[in-house]
């Protein structure tokens, strides 16, 4: 089930003010940015609990500080057979390998299974590391409109009329990052079953974070176990980098282990940290911070829509606004920089819409003053729009 568009008049936060965010500043620098923070990722606000803190220090005290290195100087390799294990047992997967980053995941599933001669057939909207992964893989890439299973079995369809012997690899993740769609996966799943492909889910957006069991979308869409590969990293709801590659068979992740996603590790700091952020997140406490993190993912999405602001996706930890394009984005960018608003611009120009990162740590007053800041800088942006408009124009000197 997904969640309603609803408020939650039930809890309110009565805080006065506004908790601004500094940056690290250089001592005695008076001019360090400063600002409403809705950049960060860290959804559930674990990288600063007291247990994953002391988890942290008692490891560095254990081990020393490492940098990712090979699995066998990595200390006790037992953290990483019980992160492996752990990871699996969450989504239902019969084996889980750990990687660097999540990046080093998809390249490793990608470039470690997909043949020349294979085809990969992606959402459209899929950017980075999927996308820069099959294209190296193989020149057999097709995409399919973004969200769209439809379009899909038309690629598929189309690829096995001419090819009834190499795989297909179809690339979706269950929470877009570029607009906060979620695809159906069901359906996705159906398709590969009919034509013979096999179903790779990114879950790097919405795992530990979205759920009442912080399983995400596979777990909302009872699609637990059923995708043939996942993929995600532990940045957004496991206080920690890295990544990893979930496979429905053993026979898979054997195959990448005897290749280079075996080469490295994560550090014993890293994976003490993350296996303890497994067992919050399992616990009572994950789900509250859940439940307050929704809170005010679907607070905030009201307060926009309040203010006649138009806002896309699905409701999850990224709230996607509508602001436009090109010199409308430039200006409401300035001004929200005057605001003292940080939200996340990474696919404006592409997309034309503003990006907010949203935390179960957020107060009330907080969700409030984001909502007013951006709908007041759209509105400072049209009135320079139409005060350079009614400008006249200077006439060239005959």
């Amino acid at each position: 089930m997904r969640h309603r568009e609803q408020t939650d008049a039930t809890t309110q936060d009565r805080a006065e003010g506004v908790r601004r965010l500094p940056s690290a500043p250089a001592p005695g620098d008076a001019h360090a940015l400063r600002g409403l923070d809705f950049a960060s990722q860290d959804c559930l606000g674990l990288s600063t609990h007291p247990e994953i803190v002391a988890t942290a220090a008692d490891t560095l005290r254990r081990f020393g500080v490492r940098s990712v290195c090979a699995a066998a100087e990595a200390g006790d390799p037992g953290l990483a057979v019980a992160l492996e294990r752990r990871i699996a047992d969450f989504l239902q997967m019969e084996e889980a390998l750990l990687c660097p980053t999540g990046r080093a995941a998809v390249h490793a599933v990608i470039s470690g299974l997909v043949r020349p001669a294979d085809h990969v057939v992606i959402d459209a909207a899929i950017r980075g590391s999927l996308r820069e992964s099959a294209e190296a893989a193989t020149d057999n890439l097709r995409a399919f409109r973004h969200l769209d299973p439809e379009d899909c079995r038309v690629r598929l369809r189309a690829i096995r009329a001419r090819d009834a012997e190499n795989g297909i690899l179809v690339v979706t993740e269950s929470l877009s990052s570029l607009d906060s769609g979620t695809p159906d996966l069901v359906a996705l799943r159906a398709l590969c079953d009919e034509y013979g492909a096999t179903l790779l889910v990114d879950v790097a957006q919405d795992l530990g974070c979205l759920g009442e069991d912080g399983r995400g979308h596979l777990g909302l869409q009872d699609m637990l176990g059923k995708a043939d590969l996942v993929t995600g990293s532990f940045s957004k709801s496991f206080a920690s980098n890295g990544g990893f590659v979930a496979a429905r068979t053993r026979a898979v992740t054997a195959c990448l282990r005897a290749g280079e996603a075996a080469a490295q590790a994560l550090s014993p700091i890293q994976l003490a940290v993350i296996l303890k952020a497994f067992a919050i997140l399992d616990a009572a406490e994950g789900r509250e911070r859940r439940t307050r993190l929704m809170r005010n993912v679907l607070n905030l999405r009201t307060a926009l829509r309040d203010r006649a602001l138009t806002v896309c996706g699905e409701p999850c930890t990224c709230v996607s606004v509508e602001i436009g394009s090109g010199e409308r984005a430039r200006r409401v960018v300035h001004h929200l920089a005057e605001f003292g608003l940080l939200a996340d611009l990474a696919a404006l120009d592409e997309t034309g819409r503003l990006r907010l990162h949203v935390t179960a740590g957020h107060s009330d007053a907080e969700i409030a003053r984001a909502a007013a800041c951006v709908a007041e800088a759209l509105d400072r942006a049209r009135a320079d729009a139409a005060g350079a408009a009614r400008r006249p124009r200077l006439r060239a000197a005959a």
